[in-house]
């Protein structure tokens, strides 16, 4: 059925993101899903049961606005315990239905018609919509392989007195990379001297290798006094389907948060909330989460190591790039598509990331998968 009506459209250049239309390609071909950020393992069972015990206990109903107290105290004390850094439970957390909910508020409950909001490509796709639905302005600042560092030069170009926003991701999707203390002091003073407000997403806070540490906005007084930060219980706990997540902040901008907040949702799932609330009490919950993952991104490795892509080791997060450069000249959305038909493994292309497709000869491929997954998909990947 189509309808009479002529409707135009407030997004243009959207249409399905490429993690629906690679994941829908993956399903079609019966391939083995690379692609899209979820995992193929089992949730804790010790967090199914909480979740299960607090249902049976009759917390069913809506939760409070700003999330479940228990839950918004146990994150105040993560939050402490991870960054040393205090924030008040009742006015500067607040529970949200997933982070790209969160990001989504945060950014229409900030930005102005007109103002300037700086975004840092390759970028999640989730950031650039909202800007767009505000009739703000997104600034593209690109970076590139290898090592997808930022030229702050060139951001301080581009900063005019209409820059309102700047959103951070560390660690990285898709490359993998993260930012260093270096590149989180020259933030805060850019911060600082345009009077921007941070927008920090850090939903891959506790997946971090080979002895980084993970430099959260939270860790540096100047950021910490103008960024919203962004987490997700989904991402760390392997529960992407809960669509449970957080944001953290000073009273002001939380504020500003919670005005949208509260319309765009209401309130969060309760059962869970308080499923996370006495899971988080053990920080071994999230501390060994690096670990995890480290294991898994080395068994990945080393089952590709003899094919013909080549390697940017992943820092952070649960994506791996690889280079195809020496197996194809095709495009990156063409080798993608094609790797997925012919040959039954899906992944994204870096391409697009970007707001103009930047060509690299680069894949995104998800690691968070079973051992016996990554394997047989390795064994695709070693034959090309």
């Amino acid at each position: 059925m189509h309808s009479p009506i002529d409707l135009p459209t407030k997004l243009p250049k959207v249409g399905s993101t490429i993690f629906s239309v690679m994941s829908r390609m993956a399903a079609e071909h019966d391939a083995i899903n690379l692609s899209q950020g979820f995992p193929d393992f089992e949730v804790d069972p010790a967090l199914i049961d909480l979740v299960t015990k607090y249902m049976k206990e009759g917390h069913n109903q809506y939760a409070p606005m700003t999330g479940v107290e228990e839950l918004r105290k146990a994150i105040a004390a993560k939050i402490k315990n991870v960054y040393g850094r205090a924030y008040d439970p009742d006015e500067e957390i607040t529970v949200t239905a997933g982070a790209t909910q969160a990001i989504f508020t945060a950014i229409t409950a900030l930005v102005r018609e007109e103002d300037e909001v700086i975004v840092f490509t390759p970028a999640y796709d989730c950031y650039v919509p909202p800007i767009l639905l505000s009739n703000a302005k997104p600034v593209y600042v690109q970076l590139k392989a290898p090592d997808f560092k930022v030229n702050w030069e060139e951001v301080r170009k581009v900063v005019t007195r209409k820059t309102k926003l700047i959103i951070v991701n560390t660690p990285h999707n898709p490359t993998g990379t993260i930012w260093d203390d270096a590149d989180m002091k020259e933030l805060e003073k850019l911060a600082e001297n345009s009077d921007a407000i941070v927008l920090s997403d850090e939903v891959y806070e506790h997946i971090v290798f080979d002895g980084k540490t993970h430099r959260g906005a939270a860790r540096y007084p100047g950021l910490a006094k103008r960024s919203l930060i962004v987490a997700s219980f989904g991402k760390t706990f392997h529960a992407t389907g809960w669509k449970v997540g957080y944001v953290y902040g000073p009273e002001n901008l939380m504020s500003e948060f919670r005005k949208v907040h509260q319309y765009l949702v209401f309130s969060v799932n309760t059962p869970v909330q308080y499923a996370f609330a006495e899971y988080i009490s053990d920080p071994n919950t999230y501390t060994n989460l690096s670990e995890w993952y480290r294991r898994k991104r080395d068994l990945f490795l080393d089952a590709v190591k003899d094919s013909k892509f080549s390697v940017l080791p992943s820092q952070g997060t649960y994506f791996q790039l690889l280079g195809y450069d020496k197996i194809s000249k095709k495009d990156e959305a063409v080798f993608a598509e094609e790797l997925t038909k012919k040959h039954g493994v899906a992944s994204i292309p870096v391409s697009g990331f970007y707001h103009r497709p930047l060509e690299q000869s680069l894949l995104r491929f998800c690691f968070a998968k079973n051992d016996d997954t990554l394997l047989r998909a390795a064994e695709i990947l070693n034959k090309l």
